[in-house]
């Protein structure tokens, strides 16, 4: 399976609000089931498409992307007060253990689910926190979303979360997509 990062040529795509179709802002809230003064991670949030879906709902939000290039474009449009920006890749994050009570990742599970990445997941949420997973699905038709090849089913994902200590509450394959909630 073939890792990248999204073109940030491309930027501008993410922030098509046909996106909602795949997951919508009350959907992602609804799983993450957070509260106003929690603490999240958006795990490769670009230009913050979803970032400011969420933000306004917590205490605070880390924007987190590999590519310091996609904070200069939130950057310029405008983000929540709540987010805050840290360029990292999601096999080393900068929290402390049990920093978060929550992390989602919208179509972007692809582009970091190693062995390392999962592992960190489970030393930055806190006992009882969530992980929220919308990503292409391995069973999709490959019109939207990253090449077939480089993409992941709902087994993997509920079978890699598992492997580091979450119990998987809600698992669900779309047709483009599958949707996994854990908690640790």
């Amino acid at each position: 399976m073939g890792f990248h990062t999204f073109d940030a040529d491309r930027a501008a795509k993410l922030d098509d609000p046909a996106r909602f179709r795949f997951v919508s802002r009350e959907e992602l809230l609804s799983h993450l089931g957070v509260a106003p003064d929690s603490v999240v991670a958006d795990l490769g949030s670009g230009t913050g498409f979803f970032t400011d879906e969420v933000a306004p709902h917590v205490g605070t939000l880390y924007a987190v992307d590999v590519q310091e290039v996609m904070h200069d474009f939130y950057r310029e449009k405008g983000a929540p007060d709540t987010v805050e920006f840290v360029t990292a890749d999601v096999a080393s994050l900068p929290f402390d253990d049990d920093h978060l009570d929550a992390a989602f990742s919208t179509m972007t599970y692809h582009e970091f689910a190693t062995d390392d990445a999962l592992a960190e997941l489970a030393r930055v949420v806190r006992p009882g926190g969530s992980v929220v997973v919308v990503d292409w699905s391995t069973s999709g038709s490959g019109d939207d979303g990253p090449p077939l090849d480089e993409r992941f089913g709902l087994g993997d994902a509920v079978s890699a979360l598992e492997s580091v200590g979450f119990t998987v509450s809600h698992a669900e394959t779309r047709r483009e997509t599958f949707v996994c909630v854990a908690r640790r």
